[in-house]
């Protein structure tokens, strides 16, 4: 039987930004592109039933998002996957999530303090303390053949200083993929609350989680909870960011009075995308055992990575993550420049693998592959980075 993960769906020609416009990463077009981290899967059935009925209706007018049945999906959700109580007046709306750390940044810091974040990291994160005049305060993790862990010497040094006002956490991590351990997040949330930072939990890879424990949301571990927020979204997990909205859990009562005002008030975005939070309430409501299979099938996709490289590509390096679409290969063992092998990649194997250096300094040597998509293109994938190593190995 064909597993519903396997279809082949053309997005080409849907205005579909990783596979229409890969020449403005890349600059070029026609590549099998791997960048991007949405997913080329068909969202669940249960979903579409909702929108489409919602489209049959015909009417698209200003959407309200704070009732029951939106902020009641979420609170369920967490309750029922991570067990984790959330009080519904936590929750608010937010067009996505890298708007909301942009506006907690805001409410919570001043222009030049330091916003601590472990490293290699997410590219958004950068461009949003760059551009809301906040110092990126780095704490590299250790990779420890292949497993990388938080430095936690290094991040009591960064949170020490006197201008380092948040934490931003992404947990399970971009790109290395790691789930953090109870202890883990202990030993951070002890360290925050010795020097007095805020703690923002970037968590909307939460539901991907397919190592030996689950993902365990950062409210479930601090006893301090007016100091931690929670930013996420249904978008991964269903692959619906085109429809637009997230949601944030903020328990103190004043940073979520702050927050509401500038987004209503101030920013004019407080009406919510209809089809988006339609989408979240019913994969929320209805689509776990859909979720599981998704996990599933990743899974498999990052075996099918590691049997590939171990078996055709031995200078390469990869260990199958805990959680993400996002395989993280090592080839730092090549003995080829980052630049030489993302030329042959591009314009002799045509195939589009994000550069790890994307995602700071700690991530040159390595790649960042989207194995969110049917195995048959992860094997195609594959097979270019291969064809385009070899090309090096010709030509050096």
């Amino acid at each position: 039987m064909t597993n519903r993960f396997d279809q082949i769906i053309d997005r080409r020609g849907t205005y579909c930004t990783q596979w229409d416009y890969i020449e403005d990463r890349f600059g070029k077009r026609d590549l099998l592109p791997f960048s991007i981290s949405d997913t080329d899967f068909r969202c669940p059935p249960e979903i579409l039933r909702v929108l489409e009925a919602r489209l049959n209706h015909g009417v698209f007018g200003y959407t309200r998002w704070n009732h029951a049945d939106f902020k009641g999906a979420v609170r369920g959700w967490f309750q029922r996957q991570f067990s984790c109580p959330v009080d519904e007046d936590w929750i608010v709306y937010s067009p996505s999530v890298v708007y909301s750390i942009s506006k907690l940044l805001e409410i919570l810091t001043e222009e030049g303090d330091r916003i601590v974040l472990q490293t290699p990291a997410y590219d958004a994160f950068f461009k949003v303390i760059r551009e809301s005049n906040r110092v990126l305060s780095a704490n590299p993790l250790k990779n420890e053949d292949g497993v990388y862990r938080i430095d936690f010497a290094d991040l009591e040094k960064k949170l020490a200083d006197e201008r380092a006002k948040v934490l931003l956490l992404c947990s399970p991590h971009n790109p290395t993929g790691r789930v953090w351990t109870e202890e883990e997040l202990k030993t951070v949330i002890r360290l925050c609350e010795k020097y007095r930072v805020y703690l923002i939990s970037d968590e909307i890879h939460m539901d991907i989680v397919f190592g030996p424990r689950p993902h365990l949301p950062i409210l479930n571990v601090s006893e301090e909870l007016n100091h931690v927020m929670v930013c996420s979204s249904a978008s991964k997990t269903f692959n619906i960011p085109g429809l637009g909205g997230s949601y944030t859990i903020i328990p103190d009562p004043s940073i979520r009075e702050r927050f509401l005002n500038i987004l209503k008030n101030r920013d004019g975005l407080s009406s919510a995308s209809i089809f988006g939070m339609l989408a979240t309430i019913a994969g929320y409501n209805h689509c776990s055992q859909w979720v599981k299979e998704l996990a599933d099938y990743i899974h498999g996709n990052m075996i099918a990575v590691e049997d590939f490289i171990r078996t055709h590509l031995p200078g390469v390096k990869f260990r199958v993550p805990e959680s993400t679409f996002l395989a993280w290969i090592d080839v730092s063992g090549l003995p080829h420049s980052s630049e030489a092998l993302q030329h042959a990649l591009v314009h002799h194997a045509k195939v589009a693998i994000m550069p790890g250096e994307t995602y700071g300094s700690p991530g040159k040597g390595f790649l960042r592959m989207n194995v969110g998509c049917p195995r048959a293109k992860v094997v195609e994938g594959l097979r270019r980075l291969k064809k385009a190593v070899e090309y090096l190995e010709e030509n050096k």
